[in-house]
């Protein structure tokens, strides 16, 4: 989507408030002994009170509300009754949603509790690689530098990228063009960030893996050589200078 009027900035920023406000209440929120099912029934119900609809069931008929994955899901997790959250669980909460025919999409990897598996570093790694790319992207900038931006910071902290999943275009659907925002560079990519286009940039940074591949529930992704990941992602409109994060609470990176 590319942003021509005021009136679409204010829809765009809306979405991405309730998508914010979701996810960070969704944080808040999880806590050992509760069942994803549970954490997602609850983030539905604020999704409600906006008068937001879950993007995945609309989109792709996802059983859930938000994607929530933990420890050797990569993403796309199904919430579960059976799923019950522990301390120390490496978690990704994905939430995206229409409003008022605008899309936002927001997400983000958290450890529940002590970090008694040493999950910070990597989740740190996430947000910092995440915070950089943002830095850099605005309009005229290669897609494919900004990859190369997010695999080399990611790999001066210790990790890997996952090469099979990337961010996209967003704003009056959930997946538009540009697609394929990866975290590395791919050479035989010569687009460019657009001026007022929408984004939707996220990491996916790994231990061991640089794969993701389905399990036979058809959604959630694992990776393809194990280990860990942690996801970060913000809705932007890109400018000529600083982008608009729409997905960050009072306009802050979060």
């Amino acid at each position: 989507m590319s942003i021509t009027k005021e009136a679409e900035l204010t829809g765009m920023q809306n979405a991405g408030t309730a998508v914010a406000y979701t996810l960070k209440q969704m944080m808040h929120y999880a806590q050992p002994g509760m069942s994803t099912k549970a954490l997602d029934d609850y983030g539905a119900r604020i999704l409600a009170d906006f008068g937001a609809r879950p993007a995945p069931q609309l989109t792709y008929g996802f059983p859930g509300c938000a994607c929530i994955s933990v420890n050797h899901e990569f993403c796309h997790g199904i919430p579960s009754g059976k799923r019950i959250l522990k301390e120390g669980d490496l978690v990704n909460i994905d939430v995206s949603a229409e409003l008022n025919g605008f899309w936002a999409d927001n997400g983000a990897s958290f450890v529940l509790g002590k970090d008694i598996h040493q999950h910070q570093p990597l989740v740190e790694a996430s947000r910092a690689v995440l915070k950089q790319a943002l830095e850099h992207i605005k309009g005229g900038v290669k897609i494919a530098d900004i990859g190369h931006l997010m695999e080399t910071t990611a790999k001066k902290k210790g990790f890997l990228v996952v090469k099979n999943l990337g961010g996209h275009g967003i704003g009056r659907g959930l997946h538009e063009q540009p697609e394929e925002l990866l975290n590395y560079k791919n050479r035989f990519d010569p687009r460019r960030f657009k001026k007022n286009s929408v984004v939707a940039i996220e990491t996916f940074i790994a231990t061991t893996s640089t794969h993701a591949t389905e399990l036979d529930d058809g959604w959630t992704l694992v990776g393809n050589k194990g280990g860990y990941m942690a996801q970060h992602e913000h809705t932007i409109v890109i400018t000529g200078g600083t982008p608009i994060i729409l997905t960050a609470m009072n306009g802050i990176f979060n």
